[in-house]
């Protein structure tokens, strides 16, 4: 990550990409070649969704940094308890990448007063990763994670402080960016939200109110970025374009802003031409292609993903 001064050199980005192979939660040597591949000029890296706790991971093998030898073991890359959630209702059968169907145990509700504690894992996790050489932290509140399952009333059911309204439900993310803000400094903060996706069952009513209060709020955290997912891509004379339904957001809040969504070169060099975001970032694109800047630089032809080796 970098500062403000530095963020106008990028824009290109390579998205939180979840990697399941990380054994025992412990990131492996091989991550650093991992990352190495993908550090070029004009990129800017975000790292793998990484938990905070031991009750913070949703899948095997990933990555933590909640613990001295997490540090440690991220030190040269940048240079079972029930899970908890906001509800107990339990996700349902997913299908995994390999077509496969995966089960999940059912979570624990958070009570009022446990949260200050997984709002502290959120700050701790933030000092770690500074500790560790990282220049600055993403807030994962996208994709399913705890943080979306408090924001989206698909999957918030609560009726206190954390529930039912908007202004509640967005609570628990905006106390986690005060915290994790105070910790490392505004200037190395940023977050992840995808307001209009339903992954893992989580989705919401209203995104788009979801989304411009999340916007809005952030504004007085005076964060660096705010990054956010596209809706679905649609079909446009037999083409799949990007919806580009963002810009509400992108004006709405005054740092810098990351377009992620199905992008390739020609539509993210447009989405940056004309104002519509700051920078765009990739995922797949960046998995097959380690040096996706340069190939997009020089024109290159892209290697073709595999699904199949997503998460491996």
């Amino acid at each position: 990550m970098a500062d403000r001064m530095v963020m106008h050199m990028y824009r290109i980005v390579l998205a939180p990409l979840t990697r399941q192979r990380s054994y025992g939660n412990v990131p492996q040597p091989h991550a650093a070649l991992y990352y190495s591949q993908r550090a070029s000029t004009g990129g800017l890296l975000i790292t793998e969704a990484t938990g905070v706790s031991d009750t913070a991971q949703g899948y095997p093998d990933t990555p933590g940094i909640w613990t001295a030898e997490h540090v440690e073991a991220w030190r040269p890359i940048p240079g079972g308890k029930a899970p908890v959630s906001s509800t107990e209702t339990r996700l349902g059968p997913q299908t995994s990448f390999d077509g496969h169907l995966d089960e999940y145990s059912p979570p624990r509700r958070l009570t009022v007063e446990e949260i200050p504690g997984i709002v502290d894992d959120f700050r701790k996790a933030a000092r770690n990763a500074i500790d560790a050489g990282f220049d600055g932290v993403e807030i994962h509140g996208a994709n399913g994670y705890l943080i979306e399952q408090f924001l989206k009333d698909g999957t918030n059911d609560r009726d206190d402080e954390y529930g039912g309204s908007l202004e509640n439900r967005c609570r628990f993310a905006l106390e986690i960016v005060d915290a994790v803000v105070k910790e490392v400094g505004s200037h190395r903060v940023g977050i992840r939200l995808s307001p209009f996706t339903d992954i893992s069952d989580c989705y919401d009513s209203d995104p788009h109110s979801l989304a411009l209060h999340m916007s809005t709020k952030l504004n007085d955290h005076d964060i660096l970025y705010l990054h956010m997912i596209e809706p679905r891509m649609a079909i446009v004379d037999g083409r799949r374009v990007v919806p580009k339904r963002l810009l509400p957001y992108r004006k709405a809040f005054k740092g810098t802003f990351i377009a992620a969504g199905g992008y390739d070169r020609e539509e993210g060099g447009k989405a940056v031409t004309e104002g519509y975001t700051d920078l765009v970032a990739f995922g797949r694109l960046f998995l097959a292609n380690p040096d996706l800047p340069k190939r997009f630089e020089v024109g290159a032809e892209l290697n073709k993903y595999d699904r199949m080796t997503f998460y491996i």
